[in-house]
């Protein structure tokens, strides 16, 4: 019998995103709270910025005309600040007081900077001619402009570009929610007294911290047996939390004690796929079980974590309304160390990162690259991708990188 194909990550990645429609609903977050948060709606400016013509610095606002010839000195005739403009218009031969950010004066079409003026009693002259250190109206933005498009994640900079449009709240996506079941005769809680055979579980925090970076809520429903019934029981408490996907912790190879693919067919999960030509992570199961989406993660916590930043944030951001979920996030980069050819299935290596003296971004593989070890995902803050097929590879070659965080 002729043994199906693996599939690989990009075509895993493309089923995955397919069926990831935004979710419906939405809701209103003050500005102060929606950090991290996805835009449900554009942010259209309600006002224009800035809203006129203002200098860019300090000194005082002429005519340049004025200036032209050598010797030449103007009539300080007002001040202009920052919420408070001068209320006049310059004539020939006047100039205004004028600080940053303050509104420029009728009249006024340059601006001679603090440094290069001459001030004698209310007569400025200059030892440079003036500049156009004008920030026009509108320079920024105009209202009616689009500021910020649907589907954008809100960080610091869009938090505060959607303020100086004069937004106090926002429309943003609802939060997938997402419920996670750990599997496994042998794992305990963090703090527990461990048995011989036992060991702590983590793979419940390592998918709930990329769930939240991703912008989903994680619903953890803690450890379960390597039981038929356990693993069902499970799974129906996911439904019942009316979770959009639910992420279940290991389970999903071929072993004896690995019941979690016949555990979700009891319960009904439409299988899409759950073999791909990746490493780590080859045992990841998606499919449908009623409304949610499954994904199915690997046990070995390096396995799950590389799964979950390569398929479960783009789902999640998909399920946002991000239009760019699925876009390609590597960064180019060289290699810090020689590498072996990579056969069956593309290779995510932990790895470290740097800089030549040129400035290259430079990545180096950690030495060792066990699905189990932590250690060194800890201190890796990048992986190599290495893709199927290709030879072995020296210092100094151009590779791909993964940031993780």
């Amino acid at each position: 019998m002729a043994v199906e194909p693996l599939l690989t990550v990009d075509e895993a990645l493309a089923r995955i995103l397919a069926g990831a429609q935004p979710l419906a609903g939405a809701e209103t977050l003050p500005l102060a709270t929606a950090l991290g948060r996805t835009l449900a709606a554009d942010v259209v400016a309600k006002r224009t910025q800035p809203p006129c013509d203002v200098s860019a610095m300090d000194g005082y606002a002429v005519r340049a005309a004025d200036f032209a010839a050598p010797g030449a000195r103007a009539q300080l005739v007002g001040e202009s600040a920052a919420g408070h403009a001068f209320s006049g218009a310059l004539g020939p031969g006047e100039c205004v007081r004028i600080f940053t950010g303050a509104p420029t004066p009728l009249g006024a079409d340059a601006i001679l900077l603090q440094e290069d003026a001459v001030v004698e009693a209310e007569r400025i002259g200059a030892v440079r001619p003036p500049g156009q250190h004008i920030r026009t109206a509108g320079l920024d933005f105009t209202e009616g402009h689009v500021a910020l498009r649907r589907g954008r994640r809100l960080g610091p900079a869009e938090l505060a570009l959607a303020a100086v449009t004069n937004h106090a709240v926002l429309a943003v996506a609802r939060r997938p929610r997402v419920a996670l079941l750990a599997s496994g005769d042998e794992l305990v809680p963090p703090g527990s007294e461990l048995g011989p055979s036992q060991i702590v579980s983590c793979n419940n925090l390592i998918a709930a911290g990329l769930i939240a970076q991703a912008g989903g809520e994680a619903i953890d429903l803690g450890i379960f047996r390597d039981d038929l019934g356990d693993l069902e029981r499970g799974l129906a408490l996911a439904r019942g939390e009316k979770a959009d996907v639910i992420v279940t912790l290991g389970g999903a190879s071929v072993g004896d004690r690995d019941l979690l693919r016949p555990a979700l067919a009891r319960q009904g999960m439409t299988l899409d796929f759950w073999r791909i030509a990746m490493r780590p992570g080859k045992p990841l199961i998606f499919g449908r079980l009623g409304d949610a989406q499954v994904l199915g993660l690997p046990g070995n916590p390096v396995a799950a974590f590389v799964c979950a930043l390569v398929f479960l944030q783009p789902l999640l951001r998909a399920l946002q309304g991000d239009p760019e979920a699925g876009a390609d996030r590597t960064e180019a980069a060289i290699l810090g160390a020689d590498l072996p050819a990579n056969k069956a299935r593309r290779d995510y290596l932990r790895a470290s990162l740097s800089q030549d003296a040129t400035g290259r971004l430079v990545a180096t593989a950690q030495p060792r690259q066990d699905s189990s070890l932590l250690t060194e995902l800890a201190e890796s803050p990048a992986l190599i991708l290495r893709e199927m097929g290709v030879g072995p590879a020296k210092a100094g070659d151009p590779c791909k990188i993964l940031r993780i965080g």
